[in-house]
């Protein structure tokens, strides 16, 4: 990056759990943080954090499914600060569920926030990218790399990513802008407290042949997220502040190494039978 003044970064959704740790972690860095998130009202927990770590945020109101939104925010970004460095493309949300029960509408709005979104802020800001010869670094999952059962929408839309983020990763590191996308495992969210709810939207609607197949899949994802096997948001803020400030940033950042050994299956299985291999033992029923 080119800029000699405070760089300036716009992180997406961050009222919670990563996005919250990045944007705190960026600003303690020296970063000047936008902080963004869709509802203000769920800012507290942001504005806390910051203050609890003598950080100052600039946090707004972002929608990354809206189009005018995007291009508003980051002009007005440039125009209070006349440059914008990086971009964290962190907002997301989950889509859990079996397709067959699944209305087209829910698959629609989980590609619209998980996929169309990024690309929006992504092109919106590559011009002021270019400029400063920035980097983006785009939040997906080891879901990006191994589909996985009961998530087919949420994976798909990750998948979508990685191929945008590797598609123009080439092009852009031609114009002086670096592309990562950075790959969580498990990280600690309310997915234990929340098992019993995610379980009644598993099954509504679902055809009782299916529930067998959910309830063990539950019950290897309830280990997955357990303390001690789940990263915490901090552990990935620390890695996405790592790939933002490396002089020559991997595109593919796992941030660990159980996500490192789990996407490595995907990437050396070139007939596809060892990841459905591993992941048909997630919904075995015998």
């Amino acid at each position: 990056m080119t800029n000699t003044s405070t760089p300036v970064v716009l992180v997406t959704g961050t009222s919670t759990g990563i996005g919250l740790s990045t944007a705190v972690a960026l600003a303690g860095a020296g970063w000047t943080t936008i902080a963004t998130m869709r509802d203000l009202g769920k800012a507290d927990a942001l504005r806390s954090a910051a203050s609890e770590a003598g950080v100052a945020l600039d946090i707004r109101s972002l929608d990354v499914t809206d189009h005018d939104d995007v291009i508003s925010t980051i002009d007005a970004v440039i125009a209070e600060h006349g440059h914008l460095d990086a971009v964290i493309n962190n907002a997301g949300a989950g889509a859990l569920g079996t397709i067959e029960a699944m209305g087209l509408d829910r698959v629609r709005a989980a590609m619209e926030v998980n996929f169309f979104g990024v690309v929006d802020v992504t092109k919106t800001a590559l011009p002021h990218l270019r400029a400063s010869r920035g980097r983006l670094v785009t939040v997906t999952s080891v879901g990006g790399v191994v589909g996985q059962p009961f998530n087919e929408v949420y994976c798909a839309a990750k998948f979508a990513v990685e191929g945008f983020m590797e598609s123009l990763h080439p092009v852009m590191k031609n114009l002086g802008v670096a592309v990562s996308v950075v790959e969580p495992g498990p990280v600690m969210t309310e997915f234990v407290a929340n098992s019993d709810a995610d379980r009644e939207a598993l099954v509504t609607g679902a055809d009782d042949d299916y529930l067998p197949a959910i309830d063990s899949y539950l019950a290897r994802t309830r280990q997955a997220f357990a303390p001690g096997n789940a990263q915490t948001p901090d552990d990935v803020a620390a890695v996405i502040l790592s790939t933002l400030t490396s002089d020559d940033p991997a595109f593919r950042v796992q941030t660990s190494a159980a996500a490192t050994a789990f996407t490595a299956i995907k990437l050396a299985d070139l007939d596809g039978s060892a990841v459905t291999g591993l992941t048909a033992g997630w919904v075995a029923t015998a």
